[in-house]
């Protein structure tokens, strides 16, 4: 019999893994790490392994999701209006979370990155904008799209420049043209 997903000890376990892989990430490339290391380095079977995750790509997937959710802090973003300091925060969040990832993993990582935070963004600004619209409609889920795109863009962008200028500044280059888009799709309601 399964054990409930949120009974303390499974989220201790659940936990226990991704900090065994993020530690054995800063050690080896991640294609050279195995769930026979990972259950090592954490102190468990296989089958409890694979009783939280399908494979060590789930395990990849579901870590640096969880990391790029507590570095986003979603939920206070969902309340909040899409204005400059909600963009700059966003920003600053997500270029944290790409520089704390470069310092601590190897290469080999940035198409799943890539991938994970142009997703949770795209999560993000489509409740933000739903929300600020009080509709669903189809051109908010392709201005969430081109947001979260845009935003992962810059933050490439920013990271490949010498980094004279702080991220926060980076953005707030932009964050005219970006907000000046998002009145005129509420004025269109």
């Amino acid at each position: 019999m399964k054990e409930s997903k949120t009974d303390p000890r499974v989220i201790r376990t659940r936990k226990l893994i991704m900090d065994s892989f993020i530690e054995l990430s800063g050690k080896k490339e991640f294609k050279d790490i195995t769930v026979k290391d990972i259950t090592t380095e954490a102190m468990i079977n296989r089958a409890t392994f694979y009783y939280h995750f399908e494979d060590i790509y789930d395990l990849l997937e579901k870590a640096l999701s969880e990391v790029l959710l507590i570095n986003l802090d979603s939920k206070l973003y969902e309340k909040s209006e899409l204005i400059e300091e909600t963009f700059v925060n966003i920003f600053e969040a997500i270029t944290n979370f790409q520089i704390s990832l470069s310092n601590r993993c190897h290469r080999g990582y940035e198409d799943t990155i890539a991938r994970i935070i142009i997703e949770q963004l795209e999560v993000l600004f489509y409740k933000m904008l739903v929300k600020e619209n009080k509709e669903e409609r189809k051109e908010l889920k392709i201005t969430a799209i081109m947001l979260s795109w845009g935003m992962y863009g810059a933050s490439v962008e920013w990271r490949r420049t010498d980094k004279t200028v702080g991220a926060d500044e980076f953005i707030k280059e932009a964050i005219p043209f970006i907000t000046n888009g998002v009145q005129f799709l509420n004025r269109k309601t």
